[in-house]
């Protein structure tokens, strides 16, 4: 028998209303109750969807109002003793000030680092614990939401963070070792597990995704004794759940753990199957993880019906459960409303809903169901055609890139005679101020590009309306005293999306939501064929905006490898493949700015470090095409042309490598949350370019003072030579307001013109 289940949902809702509550409630236009309400209602409508598209089992705490890292750090009491009393006092007040930071009633609290979600682009809060931390169980979150469904009459299953998972994604403020704390933390899920039962489930899901990765003699050692414990506690019957890789020579140590079922990824570790089932007991419950949870193409359900009969051939007596491959959180939720597609391509692609459907189809297809028979041979005729469509590849690109040579991603001269060159050429004063690319897109810019779209606004007085909005920008710049300026990319909806409605080979969804962190979304594009660049796609407006100004203008672009992680790629080539396709439609750029008088262009890869493959065996082949296809975008230039690049969120410890042989000329990345922290690779590499460690954390609304961002650029300083130090935010500021931008970047300019004094005064 088969049950057809799933790992999680999206949270934000079809039309994102759950972004549009929060963002109600932080402004003070609705309360704690209006937004738990949308909250409640968004749950119950995600699990009627799953239910209706065939799931018997609904996960449930799934959902966030946040991170659901956040959600079990603020359930087991495991927040910073400076967010402790605002915590204590208004709950949703604490939480928020955790994941947003504080600044109001004589508060002045900072945000808890946000960093990747293994190799997604979904951000979780970092908690933040000690040497002799305590735990306890302070909320019921799971319990509550378990009881909204089985009242509704579903079959929910809960979803908790593992114990051994929740401690490795935290940091410890003191050094001392995370795993120490196992013992102190493992009552809380006893007695969470015990409420649980009480409360009726069945199941609970645990999530272990370490269990992929590469493990050291303690983690195995934690794993054991953890599930030791939990298997002694009262409470429902326990699924130990991977993701996102193969267990790999982890397999029988995970099978020998005592749960009551195991659930394996089938999309990320496909040849995985045969090895669990040589060795899970034969008294375990399998979980085929099928659909693919972070990808939009159409299961290859033949593929899939097979894995399902071989797991049941060897398990007869137990029961399989289909499921997705991960939680459906890095989806879209519905194909149905994206009726804008082109026609070939809308029959290969399958959401969130899709995806439980085509599990459902699997499940029915093995008792010989006549619609799932019919379903399974849609399913492979569409597969087919996408296989065969001419709209996939372009055989001028293919013999372009069999053309490439190596030269063509070196630079000309060393980095030591570009920056002499730079110099000159770009006259910068010491400690140079810039910003990351990006200002405040406001309610007025986005309602001007909604209605130009809905043929409201016309193009002409759209472009009008675009370059007042960029000349305020330079202008505000200019007074701010920043040294290098950016055009705001006001007529930018998206860092990928922006560029991928102009390269051929995407396509764009209408309502294709994804969650990136708290209410920030995106909607990452599709690439279904070959990528090519038909027209100039920025050169318009940084030669405009470097029209209004004397001061160096940047040009603005999403690298190569960024464009590939944020977006929905191909399945049908190797990922290099088309990260080098898209690496040439950029170069084509690059060159173009250049021609334009354009002469610093920052090409951003925030999205790098996330890429990397969560097996280390597996990384120096990713880390080569990586840096090769940012470097052929970037190295086409003279020495003067100054190129920059942007990284946040990333632990640079284990890439430094790779991000020195990018070669970019000046490197900006994120540093203010995690106080400077991120910086110490660098420093201990002895990185020789130009380094920007943001001063300021632009998301979060807190706006830092002048005397903060000094002290952050004094420790820099403490460690880089002065000529190396460039200052800026952390991240572009679409997000923000002006109020906050102008207050902030003052302060950072003040900051920096202290330090320069400082400096030469000293020299």
């Amino acid at each position: 028998m088969s049950l057809v289940t799933y790992l999680g949902f999206p949270r934000i809702g079809l039309k994102r209303e759950l972004k549009r509550a929060l963002e109600s409630f932080w402004r003070g236009e609705s309360d704690a109750a209006a937004l738990q309400q949308a909250a409640s209602e968004l749950r119950l409508r995600h699990w009627r969807l799953a239910q209706d598209a065939g799931a018997d089992v609904v996960p449930v705490n799934d959902f966030s109002l946040y991170d659901h890292v956040l959600d079990h750090a603020v359930m087991f009491d495991a927040v910073p003793d400076s967010h402790r009393a605002v915590l204590d006092a208004d709950f949703l007040t604490g939480y928020f000030a955790l994941a947003r930071g504080l600044q109001k009633d004589g508060h002045d609290l900072r945000a808890l680092e946000m960093t990747k979600w293994f190799d997604t682009n979904y951000h979780y809060l970092v908690p933040e614990l000690r040497r002799g931390q305590t735990f306890r169980l302070r909320d019921d979150k799971p319990v509550r939401e378990f009881i909204q469904a089985r009242d509704a009459g579903l079959r929910p299953r809960p979803v908790l963070l593992g114990p051994v998972s929740f401690l490795l994604l935290a940091k410890t403020t003191d050094g001392s070792a995370r795993l120490a704390l196992l013992d102190a933390l493992l009552p809380c899920y006893v007695q969470l597990l015990a409420a649980l039962k009480q409360a009726g489930a069945e199941w609970v899901q645990i999530d272990e995704p370490f269990l992929v990765l590469d493990l050291d003699e303690d983690t195995r050692h934690a794993y054991e004794h953890a599930w030791e414990v939990l298997s002694r506690a009262d409470g429902p019957k326990r699924l130990l759940t991977t993701y996102f890789g193969a267990l790999g020579d982890n397999a029988a140590f995970a099978a020998r753990l005592p749960a009551n079922g195991l659930h394996i990824d089938l999309v990320r570790g496909p040849d995985q199957l045969d090895d669990v089932l040589r060795v899970l007991p034969s008294d375990r419950t399998l979980s085929l993880g099928l659909a693919d949870g972070r990808n939009v193409w159409r299961a290859d359900l033949d593929k899939a019906l097979l894995a399902s009969q071989r797991a049941h051939a060897q398990l007869p007596s137990r029961q399989i459960w289909l499921s997705s491959s991960c939680s459906l959180l890095h989806v879209p939720i519905d194909l149905a409303p994206e009726t804008a597609l082109p026609g070939a391509i809308r029959p290969w692609l399958s959401f969130a809903r899709q995806k439980i459907e085509e599990l459902r189809t699997i499940a029915d297809a093995q008792r010989n169901d006549a619609g799932a028979l019919a379903a399974l041979a849609a399913a492979r005729a569409a597969r087919a055609a996408r296989l065969l469509s001419p709209l996939v590849t372009r055989p001028g690109l293919r013999r372009r890139l069999e053309a490439l040579t190596a030269d063509q991603g070196t630079r000309k001269s060393p980095y030591a005679v570009r920056a002499e060159r730079q110099r000159e050429a770009l006259r910068l004063p010491l400690f140079p101020t810039t910003t990351i690319g990006s200002f405040p897109q406001t309610r007025a810019v986005r309602e001007a590009r909604a209605r130009n779209r809905a043929g409201l606004l016309s193009d002409a007085d759209y472009q009008a309306y675009l370059e007042k909005e960029t000349a305020a920008a330079v202008q505000t710049q200019e007074q701010l005293g920043i040294d290098v300026l950016v055009h705001g990319e006001f007529e930018r909806n998206d860092m990928v999306e922006y560029f991928g409605e102009q390269l051929d080979g995407y396509a764009f969804t209408r309502l294709g939501w994804v969650q990136s962190y708290g209410s920030r979304c995106v909607k990452p594009p599709i690439i279904y064929g070959d990528v090519t660049r038909p027209a100039a796609m920025t050169v318009q407006w940084s030669r405009y905006a470097q029209s209004l100004t004397i001061l160096p203008m940047k040009g603005m672009l999403t690298g190569p490898v960024t464009m590939l992680n944020w977006s929905f790629v191909r399945d049908d080539q190797p990922r290099a493949d088309t990260c080098r396709q898209i690496a040439l439609a950029l170069r084509d750029e690059v060159l173009d700015l250049e021609a334009a008088g354009i002469r610093i262009i920052q090409i951003d890869e925030p999205a790098l470090r996330e890429g990397l493959p969560l097996r280390r065996t597996d990384w120096a082949a990713y880390l080569q095409w990586a840096v090769e296809c940012f470097r052929l975008t970037a190295n086409g230039v003279a020495d003067e042309t100054q190129i920059h690049t942007h990284m946040c969120y990333s632990e640079f410890n284990d890439i430094i490598d790779a991000v020195a042989a990018m070669d970019a000329d000046v490197v900006s990345i994120e540093t203010s949350r995690s106080r400077m922290e991120l910086l110490d690779a660098f420093v201990r590499f002895r990185y020789p370019n130009g380094i920007g460690p943001g001063v300021y954390d632009i998301h979060s609304p807190r706006v830092p003072g002048k005397a903060e961002m000094l002290g952050l650029l004094r420790k820099a300083l403490d460690v880089l030579p002065a000529e190396q130090l460039w200052v800026n935010p952390d991240c572009g500021l679409k997000t923000r307001d002006w109020p906050e931008v102008r207050t902030a970047l003052a302060a950072m300019v003040s900051a920096a013109r202290e330090l320069r004094l400082g400096v030469e005064a000293a020299a």
